[in-house]
């Protein structure tokens, strides 16, 4: 009779950690999407920059001297013969939307906010699953605590740490004015810090991410270690 009882009372205990679980499960994957497609912007914001299709001046690209010199000689052509066609004036890079960098800053300084956020609660997810996983004996410990760990080395290197430590010590998200200097001077760089340049503003974002996509894969891998345990008792 007591085992019955018994076995009656750890059935419902694991019945509440599996719905607990069940939870957790849904907002750690709602979070894990909006930390990824954040990342996935800030890149984009990045190259967008970079590529040259918004000024980091927040200011319309000029027209070099050589462009300048073949306008004003189309224009003396023109003004000599008006029966002569009219030249293609030479093509400049225009702002992508006709966005500035006052608005691309407004919006990296959004993502950001919704990225920290998102990898914190992210991380605080993790945690209450391996608790719930510990209580409730639900197995797959080895995984769920990897995930965690990974979670958690996601969010200390995506933290702006410069902000704090100047210096000392970077983090993967980057401020517009960072974004701003960094690709003013990228021109007149050299190959070493060329590299370096782009290890700060990809290869560091490279990292972050496959961290946060290992950490949802490790966390993948524990809830097929519960579904095996429960199928074998």
């Amino acid at each position: 009779m007591n085992e019955n009882l018994s076995k009656e009372s750890r059935l419902v205990d694991t019945t509440d950690c599996l719905e607990a679980v069940g939870v957790f499960r849904a907002w750690k994957n709602a979070f894990f999407i909006t930390a990824l497609g954040s990342l996935l912007l800030l890149q984009a914001f990045f190259w967008i920059v970079k590529t040259g299709y918004i000024n980091p001046a927040g200011q319309t690209p000029a027209v070099g001297a050589e462009g300048s010199e073949e306008i004003e000689k189309a224009a003396e052509e023109v003004a000599a013969d008006p029966n002569l066609p009219l030249k293609a004036e030479p093509k400049q890079k225009t702002s992508l939307f006709a966005i500035t960098f006052e608005r691309l800053a407004g919006l990296i300084r959004l993502f950001n906010f919704v990225l920290i956020l998102a990898a914190v609660l992210y991380c605080l997810t993790m945690l209450f699953v391996l608790k719930v996983s510990l209580l409730g004996r639900l197995g797959g410990i080895n995984h769920i605590a990897r995930a965690f760990f990974l979670a958690l080395a996601f969010a200390v290197f995506l933290l702006p740490w410069q902000r704090f430590f100047p210096g000392v010590v970077l983090g993967a998200i980057y401020t517009p004015a960072e974004l701003q200097c960094a690709c003013a001077k990228a021109a007149d760089y050299k190959i070493g810090l060329t590299i370096l340049h782009y290890l700060r503003f990809t290869g560091f974002w490279l990292l972050v991410l496959l961290l946060l996509i290992f950490a949802q894969l490790r966390s993948a891998r524990w809830a097929k270690a519960i579904l095996r345990r429960l199928e074998v008792i």
